[in-house]
């Protein structure tokens, strides 16, 4: 049957977060939601999410250019599509519409979330022959700058077994500083605990140097895109020098920069994001080559509310490899909740959801609550 769209609707949610977000290029205090509502002549309604970091400071995509970009240039092109065939739409997108990567995903995760409730199965059984797992491990984030609040947080998360994962977001003080920072923290947590970091970009190659060999001295486990994104050739040369491994984050923006870098040797590990990606479909692409050039795989997140968050938990559930566990915590860091029924956390793990499409639903109140005023 061909499903023509009916409506469409893109809307923005401002959400607090429980705590201030430092990052190396911006503290968040909330964060901005983009939402996208697709229903088709069937009355079936597919729900997206397209979300970044810190408006513009992340990168190149803010949360008025996704929604811009999907009501004046995206959704028009879908007039007279059959919305039921992802493959030709995205492709049809794809053609007409340079960059704009979080804007695709959102519509390519609304199709398959409609697509997925049309057939009665979970988006996972859409995707790269469905799920091999269940439950994802999940990794949480330090990022208050604080040492002795950042120890009592992950000793908190781990004695509710929520996360024994933790990321810890450094680059805005100097390098010996941010090692001293990270290294007290690590020897707090011993042995009960994985503890990496995340500089987003923060050093210079000579830093990146000297850090990654004393984070490797303090028994880090792993270093997140130390150098900007476009330094390839830093990144091979930093790659060959540490056994520390490097993870690619914000080099990686969809297949062809993944076979860049992993040709290049400029990663051992990849950080997968849907967002950054493209689409799941897209992501499911970089995980392959990834796994054929021997690179560990790690669940991204862009901070996605419970939408995103879905999505990706859906495309992680579907991959052989995932050495490295996820980090999609994005709605633990809201204060409030906008889905119906809150995503599942125990035992270290999120539940992967086993609903029709993505399995989750939006709660309407939070919706009408969050919504920016000027909408």
């Amino acid at each position: 049957m061909t499903v023509h769209i009916k409506h469409a609707e893109v809307i923005i949610l401002d959400v607090p977060t429980i705590r201030p977000h430092v990052l190396s290029m911006a503290t968040m205090r909330s964060q901005t939601i983009v939402l996208l509502r697709l229903r088709g002549a069937d009355g079936i309604e597919g729900i997206g999410e397209g979300t970044t970091i810190g408006g513009l400071s992340y990168g190149p995509e803010s949360p008025e250019s996704i929604k811009g970009a999907l009501e004046t240039y995206i959704l028009p092109l879908l007039e007279n599509h059959d919305i039921s065939q992802i493959g030709k739409v995205m492709e049809h997108v794809e053609h007409h519409v340079s960059g704009n990567h979080i804007a695709k995903c959102a519509l390519e995760t609304a199709l398959f979330d409609a697509a997925g409730k049309r057939l009665g199965v979970p988006v996972s059984d859409l995707i790269g022959g469905g799920r091999v797992r269940d439950t994802l491990p999940v990794a949480w984030t330090l990022a208050s700058g604080d040492t002795s609040r950042d120890i009592a947080e992950a000793e908190a998360m781990l004695e509710a077994k929520r996360h024994r994962i933790f990321k810890l977001k450094i680059g805005k003080r100097s390098v010996r500083d941010d090692v001293r920072h990270v290294a007290t923290i690590k020897k707090a947590l011993g042995d009960s605990a994985s503890v990496r970091v995340d500089v987003n970009q923060a050093w210079n190659e000579a830093s990146a140097d000297l850090g990654m060999a004393l984070l490797a001295d303090a028994g880090i486990d792993l270093v997140e895109q130390p150098v900007p994104r476009h330094a390839l050739p830093a990144m091979m040369r930093l790659t060959a020098r540490h056994t520390i491994p490097l993870m690619a984050d914000e080099a990686l923006n969809g297949p062809v920069s993944a076979f860049a870098v992993a040709s290049t040797a400029g990663a051992r590990v990849f950080a997968l994001k849907i967002a950054q990606s493209g689409g799941l479909q897209a992501a499911r692409d970089v995980a392959g080559i990834a796994i054929a050039a021997g690179i560990g795989l790690y669940g991204g997140t862009m901070l996605e509310a419970g939408v995103g968050t879905a999505a990706s938990a859906h495309v992680f559930a579907t991959l052989q490899s995932l050495e490295w566990g996820t980090e999609l915590f994005g709605p633990l860091l809201l204060t409030e909740e906008i889905l119906e029924n809150p995503l599942q956390y125990s035992e270290f793990c999120l539940s992967v959801p086993t609903g029709p499409g993505l399995g989750v639903s939006l709660d309407e109140r939070a919706i009408a609550r969050f919504r920016r005023n000027n909408q």
